[in-house]
């Protein structure tokens, strides 16, 4: 990464920095001019950071991201309720087995190898 990138980075992070000392400095204002000072503390500082080799890198690594994102063919409300139901019934089937296999394990073990009958 090159020293320019370095300083627009901290330049960024001071930014970032002075927004949220802006919100404390401003307790006896009003709470939406304080929220104020921080949004433009992120604003400006990510106007910095885009400018850097990570921030257009960042971006263009979001474009495609967004570009993915829109190939994706999303399942309808009928295959999101069969697939739930699927996984809920073997969720409970699931359940069901392990229960009878913990009672077969329970009752070879305490009542016929040890004889522990229980009263």
């Amino acid at each position: 990464m090159a020293t320019t990138d370095i300083i627009k980075l901290i330049i960024a992070a001071a930014l970032v920095a002075c927004g949220i000392a802006g919100y404390y400095l401003l307790a006896d204002s009003a709470l939406v001019l304080r929220v104020l000072a921080v949004v433009a503390g992120i604003a400006a500082a990510a106007g910095v950071a885009a400018i850097s080799g990570p921030g257009r890198e960042f971006f263009a690594f979001s474009q495609e991201a967004i570009v993915e994102v829109k190939k994706v063919v999303w399942p309808t409300r009928k295959e999101t309720v069969q697939t739930t139901a699927a996984v809920f019934a073997f969720v409970v089937v699931m359940a069901l087995f392990l229960w009878v296999s913990d009672k077969t394990l329970e009752w070879v073990l305490y009542d016929l190898i040890l004889g522990w009958k229980k009263t």
